[in-house]
């Protein structure tokens, strides 16, 4: 009797703690962050960016996608080439802007294997539209939306 009380107050108390919000902002379990989801950006028609934002693991973590647009000679149509996915690293959220750093060394190796991570900022325009910044060149901008897939 003892045991099974024991396991019942066990049980309540896991019950209990597991709507408590996370610390890093991304909410109870069951509600979906405003950041969740994919967000992608295209240019020329084609994709440029994908950013993957996730609150699984309990706490705020993604990975992005920049694709390579190229085209040999003004007359031939635009090209898009994915490159590796990056995860990010250091995110901090405060409620409409999210800060966070990629590394940069894959980007155009070997020139890029020994650059310092790279700086992004993310900015809540509407529930399904933020506005994507690389703090390192202001000038390189975008609107991201939020897709299904």
């Amino acid at each position: 009797m003892k045991n099974r009380m024991v396991m019942v107050c066990i049980a309540l108390a896991m019950m209990t703690t597991a709507g408590w919000p996370q610390a890093d902002g991304a909410g109870a379990p069951g509600n979906k962050s405003p950041l969740e989801g994919v967000w992608r950006a295209d240019m020329n028609g084609l994709p440029a960016i994908a950013l993957v934002l996730t609150t699984e693991s309990g706490s705020l973590s993604g990975a992005v996608q920049f694709y390579f647009q190229h085209r040999d000679t003004v007359e031939q149509p635009w090209t898009s080439t994915p490159g590796l996915p990056e995860p990010m690293f250091n995110p901090k959220f405060d409620g409409k802007t999210l800060t966070f750093q990629i590394s940069h060394r894959r980007a155009h190796p070997p020139r890029t294997l020994h650059d310092p991570p790279v700086t992004f900022r993310f900015t809540l325009i509407a529930p399904d539209k933020a506005g994507f910044v690389n703090e390192h060149e202001p000038a390189t901008q975008g609107v991201l939306t939020r897709t299904d897939y």
